[in-house]
């Protein structure tokens, strides 16, 4: 099994839609492959695969290894580019060293870690048994993980290859749980003499809510809630609300549009030419592309949300929690619960959604984050509801795949890895339950900027990944 192997296989998933929820055609490659290669296969109601490659001779005795990933991505594009992530394959280049997606999510998570088990499900190598799970939907929420039966896997031991730090072996992680607020509204009629403007916070980076939520980045749903409430004074009507997009991703773009007496957007825009002022102060150090500004208007909508609904719903953007809410005292610069303002939505006549992800590996600490923002919504007057918790994954006192992963490092690369827990969301911790026993690990090559356009992947580290997780699975006693 080489490294070129498993990127000429990820180059062939990048042409397959697998977006959360609808992954119907990669569900149908991953079975396709295991019959062209006369290996067995199970699909359980729920789309999850298992693909199991028998041990060599010899081999026998060797205890069954799980290699784990998610069969889905989170699709995210800039604003502006044309990209149907139901048809189109993955525009990708190859610049310094790394693989990159310019405008859209790669989704090398988590489809390097499929690509990774296809390649060695295909390969000579002597080992043990494997057995090759895919879950779905992971990225909406842990669905296909929260519908796995206890008999779908028969191994012990699992390597979950979902993580995205090489030379970083995780063995703990943080449960979540999504809050969603609705705000029910009535349409007002849009004063006559009143123009329309957009108003909007664009060109955040962005990033995933678990593991970039400590780095200090824009979040643009909040910034514009600010400024929309920095400006309350004033007499104007809020039209239409746009914002942030996936739970698990931190907003990189938001609009409003409003409408106002032009003397009062005159005052608007001087207000807001300060607030772009001071944002470029507050963020300048890390958010190059950030733009704060405001664009005309030309769309079909011609009422307002009515004013009390209007003002709640700024106030409570204004007010909503976002970033991290504690640090961990037993593990040294941990984020250990969170929060993150992740989108606002206008989808039906009526309603405005507000969608939100609560992380802590402490599941006290996670539903005290999720109260605090049903209280902040409520106090509002939306409706709240919390779904889709999931439990965090507690680091094992002893575990003897995490000491011969951390061996194998050492013999391989002369050095130790780094052996902690992460801040996002691992199935392992519903593995913990549906699994009762089983000894996992995560491990995986270098990305950034997951969940966000512009995601890349570092080759380099790819071939440390390769080696690392060949060593284990054929050293592995």
């Amino acid at each position: 099994m080489k490294t070129q192997q498993i990127l000429d296989t990820f180059k062939d998933i990048l042409r397959i839609p697998r977006e959360s929820g609808h992954e119907e055609q990669i569900i149908a490659y991953l079975q396709n492959f295991a019959a062209e290669k006369g290996l067995e296969c199970k699909t359980d109601e729920a789309g999850n695969v298992l693909i199991v490659k028998e041990a060599a001779e010899g081999y026998e005795s060797v205890p069954v290894i799980v290699l784990q990933s998610h069969s889905d991505m989170v699709c995210e594009k800039n604003e502006g580019v044309e990209h149907d992530f139901a048809k189109d394959p993955i525009r990708y280049v190859i610049e310094n060293g790394w693989m990159i997606a310019p405008d859209t999510t790669l989704g090398a998570d988590c489809g390097i870690g499929i690509a990774a088990q296809l390649a060695l499900l295909d390969s000579d190598v002597r080992c043990g048994k494997i057995e090759c799970l895919f879950t779905v939907s992971e990225e909406t929420g842990l669905d296909g993980a929260m519908a796995l039966k206890s008999d779908f896997i028969s191994g012990k031991v699992l390597l979950n290859l979902d993580s995205e730090d090489e030379g970083e072996i995780f063995v703990g992680c943080a449960g979540g749980l999504d809050t969603t607020a609705e705000f029910h509204y009535t349409d007002d009629p849009v004063c006559e003499d009143f123009v329309y403007q957009e108003v909007f916070v664009k060109d955040a980076m962005g990033g995933h809510s678990g593991d970039d939520i400590n780095k200090g980045r824009a979040n643009a749903v909040q910034l514009l809630g600010r400024f929309l409430y920095s400006i309350r004074d004033l007499d104007w009507q809020l039209v239409s609300i746009d914002g942030g997009n996936k739970r698990n991703a931190i907003a990189r773009e938001a609009k409003a549009v409003i409408a106002a007496e032009e003397d009062t957007l005159e005052i608007i825009n001087e207000r807001l030419e300060a607030y772009a002022a001071e944002v470029t102060e507050e963020y300048g150090a890390i958010e190059k592309e950030l733009k704060v500004g405001t664009a005309g208007y030309n769309g079909e909508r011609r009422v307002a949300v009515d004013e009390m609904t209007a003002w709640n719903l700024v106030a409570a953007l204004c007010a909503a929690p976002h970033g991290v809410l504690s640090m961990s005292q037993e593990i040294e610069n941990f984020v250990e619960t969170s929060t993150n303002l992740a989108s606002v939505k206008m989808t039906e006549p009526g309603v405005i959604r507000i969608g939100s992800s609560q992380r802590s590996c402490v599941t006290a600490a996670r539903r005290a984050a999720a109260a605090k923002m049903e209280a902040c919504f409520e106090l509002a007057g939306a409706v709240v509801r919390h779904e889709s918790e999931y439990p965090g994954w507690a680091p094992a006192a002893e575990s003897p795949i995490r000491d011969a992963c951390v061996a194998s490092y050492r013999k391989l690369f002369g050095t130790d890895p780094k052996v902690k827990a992460i801040h996002a969301g691992l199935e392992c911790g519903l593995f913990t339950e549906k699994f009762p026993g089983l000894d996992m690990v995560s491990f995986g090559p270098t990305l950034r900027g997951v969940h966000a356009p512009g995601e890349r992947l570092d080759l380099a580290s790819l071939d440390k990944f390769v080696a690392l997780l060949l060593d284990v699975v054929v050293n592995y006693r």
